[in-house]
């Protein structure tokens, strides 16, 4: 469709949705509609019914802002993510200042899965909570408070805590700060936080991390995420405004980490998203602005600091644990999408889910189905 054609449309409020890559099936589309203007930064588990559900930030009010009203749905599946649920089923209703958003979900070792998500009561004061669930979702107990030592500006993003194999539980946030007329400070610092008792009491890693050129520069460092890698040392990236995600490791247990620095993975301001496949391999999926540079032109609709457009959304693979990447493949690569937050879930029948914004800003999102050997280009 031509470009004038689809910002015409836009103008018009009409969603105008692009097929992603062949191969990639399209299995949910969650639409902003009335009293609901957005679906966004979600996260899948697999029940042990066989079910998977995916958990998301459902807004409602006349607002997709960030600090909008919202709650936390979920939807689910039957058949290995292939279709889903056309109910939302709220699974914690608002009881934040703000809201309540931006979803976490991990079976624990234990046995019950732990749903995290941000409590966000002001611009002062969002931090992650964390809820079990001892009966497959059905219920959920009381919100454990994440970060006790300090009351500031917390962002976690969805799909982010991961267990250690020795039992730790871990996750990084960035630290932001806003002024009197609540503008948001957007370089940032990030640090980690672990449990050692299943969840129920959290501690502070030793590393505070910014993001800072050999000059003395300082850019953006912000919603970071880990992952475990084969030694038992852990990966963490993050989110910068320096053309790229940086990463720093941590040969501790997720207690100090090294200086960060520049990664393979170029990038404008957005997150990226980083698991294991059951092959063994990394898989990474971010907006590769290597492949596509034009890209990196500022897009008139968003964010003046976000140095570039939410596009293409790409994948690539690392077999030595993030040293290196390669096999770059495009999921999505409409210029008018806006596709980011997203979340990874591998499926036993030999595929893997994305779920992830796609278009109207952050206000829709999109679950896609891709057999693990397409990111392989087999």
């Amino acid at each position: 469709m031509k470009k004038s054609l689809i910002v015409a449309m836009s103008v018009l409020g009409l969603s105008v949705l692009a097929d992603p890559a062949p191969g990639v099936k399209v299995a949910l589309e969650l639409k902003p509609g009335p009293d609901n203007p957005r679906n966004s930064e979600g996260a899948f588990v697999q029940l042990k019914d066989g079910r998977i559900m995916f958990a998301y930030s459902r807004y409602y009010g006349n607002s997709s802002h960030d600090h909008a009203t919202a709650d936390i749905a979920a939807r689910y599946s039957s058949d290995k993510g292939a279709t889903w649920t056309d109910k939302d089923e709220i699974i914690v209703k608002n009881h934040g200042g703000m809201n309540v958003m931006s979803v976490s979900l991990l079976r624990l070792q234990s046995g019950e899965i732990a749903l995290f998500y941000l409590l966000k009561n002001s611009t002062k004061d969002c931090r992650p909570v964390l809820r079990r669930s001892f009966d497959e979702g059905k219920t959920w107990s009381e919100p454990t408070m994440c970060i006790t030592d300090d009351v500031g500006y917390y962002v976690l993003n969805n799909d982010r805590v991961i267990q250690l194999k020795d039992g730790r539980l871990l996750f990084a946030v960035s630290l932001h700060g806003f002024d009197a007329g609540d503008k948001f400070d957007n370089m940032g610092v990030v640090m980690t936080y672990s449990s050692d008792d299943n969840g129920k009491t959290w501690r502070r890693g030793k590393s505070v991390l910014s993001v800072v050129a050999p000059s003395g520069k300082k850019y953006a460092a912000q919603e970071p995420g880990v992952v475990e890698l084969k030694d038992g040392s852990v990966l963490l990236w993050i989110r910068t405004n320096a053309d790229s995600q940086f990463m720093s490791r941590s040969t501790d247990r997720g207690e100090t980490w090294s200086a960060p620095q520049p990664s393979w993975l170029r990038s404008p301001l957005s997150p990226a998203s980083i698991k294991r496949l059951p092959t063994g391999d990394l898989l990474a999926v971010w907006n590769d602005h290597e492949s596509r540079p034009e890209m990196k032109t500022h897009h008139p609709d968003q964010h003046k600091w976000a140095n570039g457009w939410r596009s293409p959304l790409a994948a690539a693979l690392s077999g030595d644990d993030g040293q290196t990447w390669h096999g770059v493949k495009l999921i999505e690569d409409d210029p008018e999408g806006w596709f980011c937050y997203i979340a990874i879930q591998p499926v036993d029948d030999g595929t893997v889910l994305l779920g992830y914004c796609a278009y109207c800003g952050l206000g829709h999102s999109r679950i896609v189905k891709v057999p693990v050997d397409w990111f392989y280009g087999r």
